[in-house]
């Protein structure tokens, strides 16, 4: 990684409080953590954002915006925490979630999800040929506005935070909880 960060067993104040959240949740700091508790103004206003977006939409559409942003701007670090955090959550099963990170097209997701997934990843690539249409298909499947507006969050903050982690170099980890079949497919989107 390209910056400093404050070390586990050094940390104190602030810091420690967010290492601590990762190591009471799960047993370990994340390297993201460890970035971005650089800036703890910053990435208490991405918690925040993500806290304000997920209620409307629920886990599981906010965890499909996730994933297809995630992929679209290969994001190995969002890719499996948010994999692993899908599952946790139970937003998936992992015959499920291995199916819709291989090709969420050939998952057998309702169209609502589907909906979802689409608009995250054209977002992720094409934001500025996005029109009416693109947020109309959301409509399309039961969204309303406010979920519509939170589903744009979900994948945009998505690209900001993937982005950052990419720019700044940070390590990914290894997911302990996820199998090597399932990390293998969270990862396939890095060879298309």
């Amino acid at each position: 990684m390209i910056i400093s960060t404050p070390e586990p067993a050094t940390a104190g104040g602030y810091v420690a409080e967010k290492y601590r959240e990762d190591l009471d949740d799960d047993g370990f700091v994340f390297t993201h953590t460890r970035a971005m508790v650089v800036n703890p103004e910053a990435l208490d206003a991405f918690e925040a954002l993500l806290g304000a977006v997920i209620p409307s939409i629920g886990v599981r559409t906010y965890e499909l915006a996730t994933l297809a942003a995630a992929a679209a701007v290969k994001s190995p670090h969002c890719l499996m925490a948010h994999g692993r955090k899908a599952l946790r959550a139970g937003a998936f099963d992992e015959d499920e979630l291995e199916r819709v990170a291989r090709d969420f097209e050939q998952a057998e997701l309702s169209e609502a999800d589907l909906a979802v997934m689409r608009y995250a990843t054209r977002l992720s690539t094409d934001a500025d040929a996005m029109t009416d249409r693109d947020s109309q298909s959301l409509r399309d499947v039961g969204f309303t506005d406010r979920q519509i507006v939170d589903i744009t969050l979900a994948a945009a903050a998505r690209n900001y935070f993937s982005r950052a982690l990419q720019a700044l170099a940070v390590p990914v980890e290894e997911m302990a909880g996820l199998s090597p079949r399932l990390t293998d497919a969270l990862l396939s989107p890095l060879s298309r």
